[in-house]
């Protein structure tokens, strides 16, 4: 990992800030917490989250290393009050996915709920909504989209477990982004170069768009503004 400076001039590399994984990782995910002062690693090769203090300079500290909740943790959000839920594939066994809900005591995550399952296939990732309350999940081998409820404790409770399909049963489906007023949701289906979209009423209801193909070969992730 490599940490940088944006300002006017564009990126620049933070001196310093390179850190290596251990040998044999397998990452999924990086990302900040919601007040920058953690940087969360998902490993699913050792099933576990590395957390790194981030330094005033920009660098990282030692990491606090702890056990997922579930096997093969994959993608993450963070909900504003900094509620940190981690989707776990379980090795890609049908019908084990599942999600586990942390809070940051210091930069180490402290488990809240364990391996919530959802009864679908290889879960990938992960989306909050802005108000926190719900987070939506794809899951690859069946093309289902998922929601869970968060409460102000932390606590994560399977709402739905298919909230919104792609095409049921269909595998496919990987990164997924809110639109930035929380009214939509994508996510791309990056086998058939597909963009799927739903519309949010804002109490985790979504209502299908339809598709839009014509994606790149190396489709991989997505933003929406």
């Amino acid at each position: 990992m490599t940490g940088f400076r944006l300002d006017q001039s564009g990126l620049a590399p933070i001196p310093g800030s390179t850190r290596n994984l251990a040998p044999g990782a397998d990452p999924a995910q990086v990302g900040f917490s919601p007040d920058g002062a953690t940087l969360v690693v998902t490993d699913r090769a050792t099933s576990a989250l590395l957390a790194f203090p981030v330094q005033a300079s920009g660098a990282l500290g030692a990491p606090a290393t702890v056990a997922s909740s579930g096997p093969t943790p994959y993608g993450f959000a963070f909900t504003p009050s900094g509620t940190l839920v981690v989707t776990e594939a379980f090795g890609a066994q049908p019908g084990k996915a599942a999600a586990s809900s942390y809070r940051l005591s210091g930069p180490s995550p402290v488990p809240v709920s364990r391996s919530v399952g959802n009864g679908r296939s290889e879960i990938c990732w992960a989306v909050a909504t802005r108000d926190g309350r719900y987070v939506f999940t794809t899951n690859f081998a069946d093309g289902a989209v998922s929601r869970y409820a968060v409460s102000a404790d932390g606590a994560l409770d399977l709402q739905d477990a298919t909230a919104g399909l792609a095409v049921d049963g269909r595998a496919g489906l990987r990164d997924a982004a809110l639109s930035g007023d929380d009214r939509f949701l994508y996510a791309i289906d990056a086998d058939t170069r597909q963009i799927f979209g739903w519309a949010h009423d804002g109490h985790g209801a979504l209502r299908p768009l339809g598709s839009w193909p014509g994606a790149t070969e190396t489709l991989a992730g997505l933003a929406v503004g």
